[in-house]
């Protein structure tokens, strides 16, 4: 079953955080200065929230404003929906921040393309996203990379529906 995710939604779900944070707080060590003045602790306390409230406010009209999410009105209910900028910078963050393996064999993943020039707008969001996998430029169009990528390789390739264009290969040895 799928539910829309409203702006109220996320609110509810950042107030309920927020109230759990409460009853975590009452188990937290404190400084002595608020142990002895409890006014001291609450005053911060108070503060603290006000703040991480704003950035989240901050955080939601940032992610509107960019275009990663939209709001819309579905079934007579607004909901917060995801763009497919939001989409595309999700998966260029995790290509990012994915831990890269060396292949245990040795090997050398290898992709050379030729795309058309009429296409070029995918040329290039395909050498973006060998170079975030961490490929290496060896030629113009030929990309090597060390590490165990091949299978996020593959997503990419035919999330773009660029098979037609792309060749993959393993290699054992690169001279330069």
């Amino acid at each position: 079953m799928k539910f829309p995710v409203t702006d109220r939604f996320l609110w509810d779900l950042y107030d309920f955080l927020e109230k759990a944070g409460d009853i975590y707080d009452v188990f937290l060590a404190r400084p002595w200065k608020e142990v002895w003045s409890p006014e001291l602790h609450k005053f911060r306390y108070e503060w603290k929230k006000k703040k991480d409230r704003k950035l989240f406010s901050r955080l939601v009209y940032y992610l509107k404003k960019k275009g990663y999410i939209k709001t819309k009105n579905l079934e007579e209910k607004e909901a917060v929906l995801l763009t497919r900028k939001g989409a595309d910078k999700i998966l260029k963050l995790k290509l990012k921040e994915s831990n890269k393996k060396k292949r245990p064999d040795g090997k050398w993943q290898m992709v050379i393309f030729d795309i058309p020039e009429r296409k070029r707008f995918l040329r290039d969001l395909l050498r973006e996203n060998l170079y975030l996998l961490g490929y290496q430029l060896l030629q113009q169009s030929i990309w090597v990379c060390p590490y165990d990528v091949s299978y996020k390789t593959e997503i990419i390739l035919n999330k773009y529906s660029l098979d037609q264009y792309v060749k993959t290969f393993l290699i054992k040895e690169i001279e330069v």
